[in-house]
């Protein structure tokens, strides 16, 4: 677990705990919204895979995906509790605030992944399922139990498990992992880095006393700053790479490109910041845009699929 300045903040908040956690505090525990993204990319990948599947079995899919992304964020809460107090941003999760007992969590968090994956397995196929089971595990032990507290990079590595979900909904169509669904993968990959990295500017007092080494507080603010441009430079061209491929249109590339050219023009003006700046004002502009940047990409990528998938059923 973490080392703290305050090592007996969860046992304080234990000792006070009050059983009063609702449906509310429940649906807190797998963080909503992340699971939107991770629903909306998945259910991407799924409609822009070749080929077809039954209404029924692709909803059954997207609830799948759904419920194993949020049993993955119950168990980030359970592990993460004891610097969820340290941190103004999830000091007031249910766990850290007593609403909800840690163990109580755990069992919730298990059960959901259990449940979801046998679902995906059972009513899908095998792929799809082994993929959401791995990406459970990614999220929850590699990125949560390890890298999160150990390196810098942890968000860089950690990407990975909410890079999935277009793989896992490609698979549940076509039983299979193409070089299509790894782009789509990348994008989500390229992208967290600048996204999670211009949050950790502006909250790095918060990573700091969680003990959390986030790039800003071990490396600093220009070594960051030099980082999400790269980044930011990546996934402007990883935007653009299906229409390359040609499983987007054209429209989509030139949409692509324009997204893309603002998220890196956002980002220079991070890297343009005065170091020390407190106010952080291109960094939450950067962290916002970011949101709204995958958000449109994917949307165009959707709308693309569902045009194309018109036209060649000779409607």
């Amino acid at each position: 677990m973490a080392m703290t300045n305050e090592p007996d903040a969860l046992a304080v908040a234990d000792s006070a705990l009050v059983l009063d956690g609702d449906a509310g505090d429940f649906f807190a525990l797998l963080k909503p919204r992340v699971m939107s993204l991770v629903v909306f990319t998945a259910l991407v990948g799924l409609l822009m895979a070749p080929g077809e599947i039954h209404p029924v079995i692709g909803f059954i899919a997207i609830l799948s995906i759904a419920v194993g992304a949020g049993a993955s964020g119950a168990l980030n809460m359970w592990y993460d509790a004891d610097i969820d107090i340290l941190m103004d941003r999830t000091a007031k999760r249910p766990i850290p605030a007593g609403r909800i007992p840690a163990d109580t969590v755990l069992a919730f968090g298990l059960f959901l992944s259990v449940f979801s994956v046998a679902t995906l397995g059972l009513t899908v196929n095998l792929l799809s399922a082994g993929l959401l089971a791995f990406t459970i595990f990614f999220y929850a032990v590699v990125y949560t139990m390890w890298l999160k507290r150990s390196t810098p990079h942890n968000i860089v590595i950690g990407g990975a498990a909410g890079a999935f979900p277009p793989i896992i909904g490609w698979a549940c169509v076509t039983n299979s992992i193409s070089l299509e669904s790894i782009a789509l993968f990348a994008i989500i990959f390229l992208w967290t880095p600048a996204h999670f990295w211009a949050l950790a500017l502006f909250k790095s007092d918060d990573y700091g006393r969680a003990g959390i080494p986030m790039l800003p507080n071990v490396a600093g603010e220009r070594a960051t700053k030099n980082q999400i441009v790269l980044y930011a430079a990546l996934t402007a061209v990883s935007g653009v790479v299906p229409a390359i491929m040609g499983f987007a249109g054209v429209t989509y590339g030139v949409i692509a490109a324009v997204l893309g050219a603002a998220f890196v023009w956002y980002s220079v003006q991070v890297w343009r910041m005065a170091d020390g700046d407190k106010k952080m004002v291109p960094a939450k502009k950067l962290f916002a845009y970011s949101l709204l940047y995958l958000f449109a990409v994917f949307s165009a990528l959707l709308i693309d699929a569902l045009v194309a998938k018109f036209f060649s059923a000779g409607v």
